[in-house]
């Protein structure tokens, strides 16, 4: 699929399509908050892969069970002790590590069992957040981010280049980023600044 499709592609939310690009076809995946299965299930169609999903919701669950897909009730916050090291190609977590009371651990837990781990987040660097705290001194509320600062399921936000130094740390090998400005009903790449314009994310790591 080439960008411009990825930004039209049915059914998934339009940085997914990226997303699906970058997994080789007949591969083994497993999705970490999978919600409905969109992705999972457009994965499973496109690329024909080994789907599995974690996924907390009792909803969800049933919504990807009616799809074909197999998929778990799990909690992430308390790691992935049922997989062994290195077992699958690709761990996917989308707009999940935010929402996760320790997404350091589960990102190496995720790291351990994949090959590959591809994961995305909004980026609270963004420029529209920005001058929402700057000039009116209010927690930011923009596409990516649209709760308000006390119903918001976000409890870990993050920016790219904390993300950046958080790989250094942990020591992932960074294999590939791709910066995203979704808002406006538009998906399309950012090569310059991403920090302030991008406000979506998709980083593939790996254990060096």
């Amino acid at each position: 699929m080439s960008e411009s499709e990825a930004t039209t592609a049915p059914l998934l939310a339009p940085d997914l399509g990226f997303i699906v690009d970058l997994v080789k076809p007949h591969s083994t995946v497993l999705d970490l908050g999978c919600g409905s299965g969109d992705l999972l299930k457009e994965l499973q169609v496109r690329k024909k892969v080994f789907p599995q999903g974690v996924e907390i919701s009792e909803e969800c669950i049933q919504d990807c069970v009616s799809k074909g897909l197999p998929v778990y009730h799990g909690n992430l916050d308390e790691g992935l002790a049922d997989f062994d090291d290195q077992v699958l190609d690709y761990v996917i977590l989308t707009n999940v590590i935010q929402v996760l009371h320790q997404p350091d651990m589960l990102i190496r837990e995720a790291a351990r069992v994949g090959r590959q781990v591809i994961l995305s987040f909004p980026n609270f660097a963004f420029i529209c957040g920005r001058l929402q705290l700057g000039l009116k001194g209010r927690m930011p509320r923009t596409d990516r981010l649209p709760y308000e600062w006390y119903d918001s399921p976000n409890i870990h936000l993050t920016t790219i280049r904390d993300f950046d130094e958080l790989c250094r740390s942990q020591g992932f090998r960074v294999m590939d980023r791709i910066f995203l400005r979704t808002s406006g009903g538009t998906c399309r790449r950012v090569r310059f600044m991403p920090n302030l314009l991008a406000d979506q994310a998709i980083y593939v790591i790996s254990r060096s």
